[in-house]
């Protein structure tokens, strides 16, 4: 079956009213877009369609869990996904863009195509930090890394201050020139 058969909801026939619709995203949808992110997926996506003469209203649901690489480790891991939202597509000769909320489709269409809304939704829902549960992490990599308290911080700054302090009054001259510069360029 292809993909925009697979998340299509065919209207045409259907009498103004309530239908609920449901479909499941596996990792198929992530390839069909070549997800720079996602690696695999199983999401539950439920649709609530409110069928009038020229509009169909959507309330979209999605649920699941996405498999995306740790920020922290790189090793794959499991995010929850969910997602609430609401589409308005409009059947009409003329046709806006599709901004997200609202889709135009003309009224030959027998069917509207909500792959891409449904990618869109999944991608959008995905928090800012993905990583594993604490504890979780690929261990060889965590030990890779090391984290510097403030203490440790703070002497490698004054070794710095201290070791740009004794350089000669050439080198100090070139130092703080460049660093008017860096100041000039950043403002």
């Amino acid at each position: 079956m292809e993909l925009t058969e697979r998340y299509s909801i065919a209207h045409k026939g259907l009498k103004s009213g309530r239908y609920d619709f449901g479909f499941t995203v596996d990792g198929e949808l992530f390839r069909a877009y070549d997800s720079p992110d996602i690696v695999d997926g199983a999401c539950d996506v439920a649709v609530r369609m409110e069928r009038g003469e020229t509009t169909l209203s959507l309330d979209v649901s999605i649920t699941g869990h996405v498999v995306v690489p740790c920020d922290r480790c790189l090793e794959n891991c499991s995010v929850p996904v969910g997602f609430e939202g609401r589409l308005l597509v409009r059947i009409s000769d003329e046709q806006g863009e599709y901004d997200g909320e609202t889709m135009w489709i003309s009224p030959a269409d027998e069917a509207v195509d909500l792959s891409q809304y449904i990618y869109e939704s999944i991608v959008l829902s995905l928090p800012y930090q993905r990583v594993h549960p604490d504890g979780e992490c690929d261990p060889e990599m965590m030990k890779r890394f090391r984290i510097v308290s403030g203490e440790e911080f703070a002497a490698v700054e004054a070794q710095a201050q201290h070791e740009s302090e004794s350089l000669p009054d050439g080198e100090r001259a070139k130092l703080a020139a460049l660093r008017e510069r860096m100041n000039d360029q950043e403002e």
